[in-house]
């Protein structure tokens, strides 16, 4: 398993939860992954999007934005609610990856008595 198959899911989060927030496009997301460690491909990226949206979670449509025409995406009802089912088992999943993490900073190496 690559770190991409790991990470896949963790990028379709972070888009579906920016979707439900404001209208998205291509390179906006995908500036928006890269302050998040993730360097994604428009030809990596628009293939997500358009599995999104053919599950139904996102919905696109085309917006003028001056002379250009973009493709805006936002987040449907069914994507919003696929979110905050993942939100419950991505907060599980924290928690217990990081359930011992106190105790082990508090340990202390013991010393070897001569």
């Amino acid at each position: 398993m690559s770190d991409r198959d790991l990470y896949s899911g963790l990028i379709r989060l972070h888009i579906l939860y920016h979707a439900g927030k404001e209208e998205i496009f291509g390179l906006g997301i995908i500036e928006e992954l890269a302050r998040h460690g993730y360097k994604l491909s428009a030809g990596t990226l628009y293939p997500i999007l358009h599995g999104l949206e053919r599950k139904g979670y996102l919905r696109s449509y085309e917006h003028r934005d001056g002379r250009r025409i973009r493709r805006v995406y936002e987040a449907t009802a069914a994507g919003k609610k696929a979110l905050a089912a993942a939100k419950v088992k991505v907060t599980e999943l924290v928690g217990e990856l990081f359930e011992d993490e106190p105790a082990r900073k508090r340990a202390k190496p013991k010393s070897k008595k001569r």
